[in-house]
C-alpha cells in the first residue's frame, strides 16, 4: 500500500542586507503585497507564492559550516523564476528599482530576462507564449 505524503507548500526565503530596499525592490518589481512586517523579516506574497525576506548581514555564517553571505552577485543553480505579463515592463522595473538586467533572450516561445536583485540575488522573469 503507497501511503500518500502530503504536498509540501512552495516558499521562498531571500536573504537581503536592507530590509527596506528589499521590500521595496520586489512589491513594485514584481507587484507583490507586503503581507507581514517584523525587524528582521517581512513576508511578501507575490502571485500564489510567499517571499520571505530575511534580514542579514553580509559576512555572517549562512550555514553554519563557516559559508558566509556575500552581496556580490553570484550564480546559484537553483533559482528563482517569475513569469510576468509584459517583459519589458517588467525589465524596466527592475532597473528602475536598483536591480541588474544582464540578458535579455527572446524566441517563438515568449522571452526571458536573466536578472540580479540590488543585493546580486540572481532570478529571471519569464514571458512564455501559450
Amino acid at each position: 500500500m503507497v501511503h500518500a505524503i502530503p504536498m509540501a507548500r512552495i516558499s521562498i526565503c531571500v536573504d537581503v542586507s536592507d530590509l527596506e530596499l528589499a521590500t521595496q525592490f520586489y512589491c513594485d518589481a514584481l507587484g507583490g503585497s507586503l503581507d507581514k512586517t517584523q525587524a528582521s523579516h517581512n513576508t511578501l506574497s507575490v502571485g500564489d507564492t510567499a517571499l520571505h525576506l530575511s534580514l542579514k548581514e553580509e559576512g555572517t555564517d549562512a550555514t553554519g559550516t563557516g559559508c558566509t553571505r556575500t552581496y556580490e552577485r553570484h550564480w546559484t543553480p537553483v533559482h528563482l523564476d517569475f513569469d510576468v505579463e509584459n517583459i519589458d515592463a517588467s525589465v524596466a522595473d527592475v532597473e528602475r528599482l536598483g536591480g541588474k538586467v544582464e540578458g535579455l533572450k527572446r524566441g517563438d516561445w515568449g522571452a526571458a530576462a536573466f536578472c540580479a536583485d540590488p543585493f546580486g540575488n540572481g532570478f529571471c522573469l519569464l514571458s512564455i507564449r501559450s
